[in-house]
């Protein structure tokens, strides 16, 4: 049994949804610290809707509407979270 480059990245993507739902999940029961809790939860919605994303291209059946509504919201939510991860890298008098 050999592995697809197309098995390997939705296994990959898998793996990361995983990863994304530990660090929401961390940041919602875990993290006390508002700034560390914001960056746990930012990380892992960008980690949910990458593999999301992923695993949308990876599919061999058309789209639906659930598909494209992700297509066109997905990085919309991926790119508010990486400008909220870095406008909170560090504080501003340290730079």
């Amino acid at each position: 049994m050999t592995l697809t480059v197309q098995q390997f990245a939705v296994s990959a993507s898998w793996l990361a949804t995983a990863a994304g739902v530990g660090l929401w999940l961390w940041s919602w029961l875990g993290e006390k610290d508002a700034i560390r809790k914001l960056r746990f939860l930012d990380c892992g919605v960008v980690l949910l809707f990458a593999s999301v994303l992923l695993r949308i291209v990876a599919q061999n059946r058309a789209l639906s509407i659930w598909d494209w509504s992700m297509v066109f919201l997905a990085p919309l939510f991926i790119a508010a979270a990486l400008w909220r991860l870095a406008r909170t890298a560090c504080p501003p008098g340290e730079r």
